[in-house]
């Protein structure tokens, strides 16, 4: 069994920005990764296989819906603390953050901003405690970057909505409890709504043989002929704003998570490189290991410092859809970077499951696609900066 060594290390003393409540929340996470995830994540990843068991666990510390009000089973939490959450949980395994971003960013986000009184009452406290999980059913198997031309539809039948299509890529899809769907309307208009697992003609086929975030359920949302409540929609959101606004904090917990990949694999290289005796002295006393190391932590604290500034402007409702982007797109691709640097440093350790090197560097294949890809966030920036959209 796996004992989870990792250290903490703060190489800026970013620890002076954060409340003692962040930190608790940070120990709290970390304890329960090293203790309930850590000693298993490298068998479920081999078997491709989710711990479903963990699904409470995550509930007990506060994964679900953090930032969700207390009335609505959440924990009430700052958006620092979400970040935090997040990145504790990607340094044990990227697809255990999955589950609780989908579940917090997709599904607990939209119902609480976009529905009901009535529907935050039946569905977010369920879904706070695990008792319930959700999937987010956006990309379609033609239509991935370009959402707006989704075709799964809905036809208004009087007391419900026919809705027909299909989603691919939905993280939690196989066991979901029920999933947040946009579909469009007899008008071409976007519009979201909760399906719940049970409707007849809903279905959700799990996808095989993946090489990335194995030890994460991902699979298809079939819809033939759901007939779907009314009371289901989300009476007033339409367009891709809704769907866009919940990718939005998706991504940002996303820029957090990639640290806390990336702060696991330095964390292993340095260990490894201080042990590791070739031609009688430690790998850590060849320079081109330390210019590796010293590049590694140098590129963790720039996106640590990003991240946390975002987190203010979110704390504060002023963060940008680009801004978030900027994030993710950078984060990611710098933890992908050191993922691989770091297994060089392991040499063919490097690759075995007795380290988690390699399975953080195929499940970052996955995070550097989903949720907008690394280049779609480029032309974000773009867009962003130039005043022109690239995109059409």
């Amino acid at each position: 069994m796996h004992t989870d060594k990792y250290q903490h290390h703060d190489y800026y003393l970013m620890d002076e920005l954060l409340t003692d409540e962040h930190k608790l929340i940070r120990e709290t996470v970390r304890s329960w990764v090293k203790k309930e995830l850590s000693p298993i994540i490298e068998d479920y990843a081999q078997r491709a296989e989710f711990p479903k068991q963990l699904v409470n666990g995550l509930a007990d510390i506060g994964a679900f819906g953090p930032y969700i009000p207390t009335d609505y089973g959440g924990q009430g939490l700052d958006q620092i603390s979400y970040g935090i959450i997040m990145q504790e949980l990607e340094r044990g395994d990227s697809g255990i953050r999955s589950t609780a971003s989908v579940q917090s960013s997709l599904v607990m986000y939209p119902i609480y901003t976009f529905g009901s009184e009535e529907q935050r009452q039946k569905y977010l406290p369920k879904l706070a405690t695990g008792e319930w999980i959700g999937s987010f059913g956006l990309t379609e198997p033609s239509h991935g970057s370009d959402p707006g031309s989704m075709v799964t539809h809905i036809k208004d039948m009087g007391d419900y909505v026919l809705l027909n299509g299909a989603k691919m890529w939905i993280s939690n899809a196989p066991f979901c409890n029920l999933a947040v769907v946009w579909a469009k309307d007899e008008n071409g208009v976007i519009r979201g709504m909760v399906v719940e697992r049970g409707m007849e003609g809903f279905s959700t086929p799990e996808t095989h043989n993946k090489w990335s975030l194995r030890a994460s359920a991902t699979g298809e949302l079939v819809f033939d002929n759901v007939k779907v409540p009314k009371e289901n929609l989300f009476p007033d959101i339409r367009g891709l704003k809704g769907p866009l606004s919940c990718l939005n904090s998706a991504r940002y917990g996303i820029a957090w998570g990639a640290i806390g990949a990336a702060l696991d694999c330095y964390d292993t290289a340095l260990r490894y490189a201080k042990e590791r005796i070739q031609f009688n002295k430690p790998l850590a006393s060849f320079q081109l290991q330390q210019k590796k190391l010293a590049e590694m932590i140098t590129e963790i604290t720039k996106a640590q410092l990003l991240t946390w500034r975002l987190g203010v402007l979110k704390n504060e409702n002023r963060a940008t859809p680009a801004q978030i982007s900027m994030a993710k797109r950078n984060n990611v691709a710098m933890a992908l970077h050191i993922a691989r640097e770091a297994r060089q440093i392991l040499g063919a350790m490097g690759i075995t499951g007795e380290y988690s090197i390699m399975r953080h560097s195929m499940n970052l294949e996955s995070v550097v696609t989903y949720e907008g890809t690394h280049d779609i966030h480029l032309l974000i920036t773009g867009m962003d900066i130039t005043g022109i959209s690239a995109f059409q």
